[in-house]
């Protein structure tokens, strides 16, 4: 089956809503009720809500936001009606920093058929259309066996090109406001992923997004806090016309917990 194109714009969405599986995405790291709240006030009609914490990451395992079991996976995707030949969308209020996630889970286990929302909510809210409110839940489904792929480890590391996505501020150590220690993993080189979209929401251009990773070399590796904004810069990549990078899901929460070498400053 051919790859779907990653983005899917917000005419076309609101010509084919009743032809997608929508998923709102909504989350924000200080308050862990805001993405139910707000999706409750106010979201794309039809859109089911997902929940970073519980439905796309574990209790445990390495860094604050591990993969879940796999096998727990395909039974979220069942319960949220989401099937194998299904065409999911994906979106949030943040330039799809936190969607991006559920993008690259699904595509890790071979759901080709998923989209981004170009400029997600924002943006359909600023273009006036349509909105529900509520609570909105689909039948569920049966959803086949799957398995994780793309994934890297902290032991996977070494002399591969390696991107961290958080902001250059956090990369250079100069505050961090949830990890117990500042600054990056070695070798690391900074290429923050609130930079791969306009002030609008929408992702630039393949050209644009080309020159911001051109430098990379092949077999690369992205992460961030805790894998999660590390899958905006997978998605921008795939978007650029390059291969979709492993993703160390466990991050630097994982790193910054552990006994291991920490730089400060600019380089990498």
């Amino acid at each position: 089956m051919m790859t779907m194109q990653p983005l899917i714009s917000t005419t076309e969405l609101a010509e084919r809503l009743d032809e997608v599986v929508l998923n709102d995405i909504r989350w924000d790291l200080t308050d862990p009720n805001y993405g139910r709240h707000t999706y409750e006030t106010g979201h794309v009609p039809g859109a089911v809500f997902v929940d970073l914490d519980t439905d796309l990451a574990s209790e445990s395992g390495p860094g604050r936001h591990p993969l879940p079991d796999p096998s727990g996976f395909a039974e979220t995707l069942g319960r949220l009606g989401i099937g194998a030949a299904d065409e999911v969308v994906v979106y949030d209020d943040m330039k799809n920093t936190v969607s991006a996630r559920m993008w690259w889970m699904l595509r890790s286990i071979g759901h080709e058929r998923v989209r981004v929302l170009d400029g997600g909510y924002q943006r359909w809210v600023d273009e006036g259309r349509p909105v529900d409110t509520g609570n909105v839940t689909r039948n569920g489904t049966t959803y086949p066996k799957v398995e994780f792929t793309g994934v890297a480890t902290r032991h996977q590391l070494e002399d591969r090109p390696h991107i961290d996505a958080r902001a250059s501020a956090r990369y250079r150590g100069e505050y961090e406001p949830i990890d117990p220690k500042a600054g990056h993993i070695p070798a690391a080189i900074n290429i923050p992923a609130t930079g791969n979209t306009a002030e609008d929401g929408r992702f630039l251009g393949s050209n644009d997004l080309l020159r911001r990773f051109e430098r990379i070399g092949e077999n690369t590796v992205v992460s961030c806090g805790s894998g999660v904004n590390a899958c905006h810069n997978a998605l921008a990549m795939v978007l650029a016309g390059l291969e979709m990078p492993e993703v160390y899901v466990g991050s630097f929460s994982e790193w910054s917990n552990l006994d291991l070498p920490i730089s400060i400053g600019e380089n990498p």
